[in-house]
């Protein structure tokens, strides 16, 4: 059955490196994209974001997205100015999440970009944004929204429709059935021990199945992860130090902030001021008001998240947590500290042995989270060498991603065999760790994709 004619799957990101999510889906001379995400980390992959798109963006019917992190929803923008004109389908959460992500990383993305050129440290000249802010509220008015477990037909004859996955607001696993066969796609699957999403829904019957594998080598740690922030909270607000953690904009800022003011309402740690700096987590925490049917947060955990926590607005402010007159705690974005207002506080706070920095999620390579926790002593930012002489942790177990054995009991709810099951979005040991733990408990054909591989049905 050729491409044209049949169903086909082309892995245009997301393999060999948790980034990058992209799978074209052709279908009848049709072209549709799930997810349309930005490479992150290592430079040879950011590199792709600039390279000509696979194919023209024109020739895209349509684009699906699993959910709004930008490693799977960033790219948008610069599709859309490249001549992408269809429909963006996603569900309400996503839609209003991307109202506020995208935006945001047009914004930041000019920012970066005039702060290269006024400093004169960028290789290129001029350096230029990936595309602006403008470009990002154009791309917005193409988003459809679509409610989980509602078919709808994004291609003829292609029927797709979302199911519950945990993870973030909004998140979902996405499944298109065509007369030719049929595929899932995991997206990022929460955990059902999350304490503050929902568990994913059980995996949609499909012949292909496309699953995560950030977590696929490993077991997050039994031992509560609140005990450790406890720990690494307390002990730097002893030698009088500001604890420093990076955390995604949305949800893991907001589960973070929920586990801290559980602590001190448990007077485990000290009464220190809370503070979220990132303009877009603080929208974010505001939405967490309105979809109450996708999370565990009670009434009362919603309001302390409102009232017992300081958000940082102006530039000014976020400057003054940089010369810190007590013991703090600043959450503050991007949880890979590849980006955002998070750089600023770690040039500062870095060169200090009195504070700590701590990262509570998956830190890819080639970003500066992944950097500092090899040991480095000194990190590359602003043009500029900085010391890292403050106490530099990882707190297992805070990840909103499932591990090994929970990947393995979300295919374990497939009611009949997939023909195939191809693991993306993980580094390369992570996904083929994975593959053989699926060959050894379900006996399934498993494989791990490279990048442009295409899959007929």
């Amino acid at each position: 059955m050729s491409a044209s004619a049949g169903l086909s799957l082309r892995f245009l990101g997301a393999t060999g490196t948790v980034t990058g999510s992209r799978y074209l889906v052709e279908w009848q001379g049709r072209r549709l994209l799930v997810d349309c995400g930005l490479f992150q980390g290592l430079k040879q992959l950011r590199l792709r974001n600039w390279a000509p798109f696979a194919v023209p963006a024109a020739s895209l019917d349509a684009v699906v997205l699993t959910h709004a992190h930008i490693d799977h929803s960033g790219f948008l923008p610069r599709l859309v100015s490249e001549g992408f004109r269809g429909p963006i389908h996603a569900t309400p959460g996503t839609a209003e999440l991307l109202s506020i992500l995208l935006p945001d990383s047009g914004r930041l993305q000019e920012e970066d970009a005039r702060y290269a050129n006024r400093h004169g440290f960028s290789r290129h000249t001029p350096a230029l944004p990936l595309y602006s802010e403008a470009q990002a509220l154009q791309s917005l008015k193409q988003v459809r929204r679509h409610e989980f477990g509602r078919s709808f037909d994004p291609l003829p004859g292609l029927t797709a429709a979302f199911s519950h996955a945990g993870h973030i607001i909004g998140a979902a696993s996405v499944h298109l059935a065509t007369a030719a066969g049929s595929i899932s796609f995991s997206g990022d699957l929460g955990r059902p021990d999350d304490p503050v999403m929902l568990p994913p829904a059980p995996a949609p019957d499909a012949d292909i199945v496309v699953i995560e594998s950030t977590y696929g080598d490993r077991r997050h740690a039994g031992a509560p992860s609140a005990d450790a922030l406890c720990d690494v909270v307390a002990r730097t607000a002893a030698r009088g130090g500001t604890t420093l953690i990076p955390a995604f904009a949305v949800g893991r800022a907001q589960a973070i902030l929920h586990a801290l003011l559980r602590l001190k309402a448990e007077r485990r740690i000290p009464d220190l001021p809370l503070y979220l700096n990132s303009p877009m987590a603080t929208q974010v925490t505001r939405l967490v008001q309105s979809h109450v049917d996708e999370h565990r947060l009670t009434e009362a955990d919603r309001r302390a998240l409102v009232e017992n926590v300081r958000y940082v607005r102006t530039e000014d402010e976020s400057r003054a947590l940089n010369r810190p007159s007590f013991p703090s705690v600043i959450v503050a974005a991007s949880g890979m500290a590849t980006g955002g207002r998070v750089l600023h506080h770690l040039e500062a706070l870095a060169p200090d042995p009195r504070n700590a920095v701590v990262f509570v999620g998956h830190q890819a390579a080639g970003t500066r989270g992944a950097t500092l926790l090899g040991g480095a002593e000194s990190i590359r930012m602003h043009g500029k060498w900085v010391p890292v002489r403050a106490q530099i942790a990882a707190i297992d177990g805070m990840s909103s991603h499932a591990d090994q054995a929970q990947l393995l009991d979300w295919l374990a709810t497939l009611k009949r065999p997939p023909r195939h099951v191809y693991l993306t979005h993980g580094e390369p040991q992570s996904a083929d760790a994975l593959r053989q733990a699926i060959e050894e408990r379900f006996g399934w054909p498993a494989s791990v994709p490279d990048y442009l591989d295409t899959v007929t049905l």
